[in-house]
């Protein structure tokens, strides 16, 4: 069965992050031990932001919740300063009150890249399961690191990272290194197991992968069309990443 995303056009970046971050507060609220799915790159910085400040104002505590990241680059040490271990440590992890142990993220560094993925998959369901998934979406309309043609049956595996991918991800590596040319990413079928999923999109960069998720068949050509397959998914996103949407694709609030 497919579904409509609830689609929030929001003014600008400031707006979704407000939202995002009121969101995730709510469920952590709502939600004794709440187990959030968490997400790197550019676009999430602006919430763990806000949430470090509201942790600092004391009007947040991530203490008892526990969460797990979407992906890592595979053979970089996690004290890379490009690791998402790295990245989730000096943006939020070491900022607020979620316990060392609580937080999880794909062992980028495993000899056997099968086995770690496997081990993932099977700490996520012991965990009871993620109750929101934080998304964004790639430039080709990847999500996690499931590049176009990833299986939508597909778990936590080994995967190839698209030449746009690397390209798009080249800036936050220092000197001019190249980045990692594969990831352990979760799946989309680990993705579409949350039981709530918000996606973020800002900037036109993302306006025609919206489109692309939005409108049209469900293919595994636009992993982020997968979404449609869940019964709740809010997509937040600023003026200009709604720029090329369609009427009708998705129930607007």
């Amino acid at each position: 069965m497919t579904h409509a995303p609830e689609l929030t056009i929001l003014d600008d970046g400031d707006a979704v992050t407000s939202e995002a971050a009121r969101m995730i507060a709510a469920v952590i609220a709502d939600t004794p031990g709440a187990v959030l799915g968490l997400a790197t790159g550019r676009t999430p910085l602006a919430v763990y932001a806000r949430l470090r400040e509201d942790a600092a104002a004391g009007k947040l505590s991530f203490e008892g919740v526990r969460s797990f990241n979407l992906d890592e680059y595979l053979g970089l040490p996690p004290e890379h300063p490009a690791s998402y271990h790295s990245y989730m440590r000096r943006e939020f992890f070491d900022h607020v009150d979620l316990r060392a142990g609580d937080w999880h993220l794909p062992d980028g560094m495993a000899d056997d890249p099968a086995a770690a993925g496997g081990r993932y998959e099977v700490a996520i369901r012991q965990a009871g399961g993620i109750d929101l998934q934080l998304l964004g979406i790639g430039e080709n309309g990847h999500i996690g690191f499931n590049e176009p043609g990833a299986p939508f049956d597909s778990r936590t595996r080994k995967v190839a990272l698209a030449a746009s991918t690397i390209a798009a991800n080249a800036s936050e590596f220092p000197d001019g290194q190249t980045p990692p040319s594969h990831a352990l990413t979760m799946g989309i079928a680990t993705i579409l197991e949350a039981r709530r999923i918000v996606l973020l999109a800002t900037g036109s960069k993302k306006a025609k992968a919206l489109d692309a998720m939005l409108s049209g068949t469900i293919d595994p050509a636009v992993p982020a069309s997968a979404l449609r397959l869940h019964p709740a998914v809010t997509i937040l996103c600023d003026k200009e990443a709604a720029s090329c949407l369609q009427d009708g694709n998705a129930a607007v609030r």
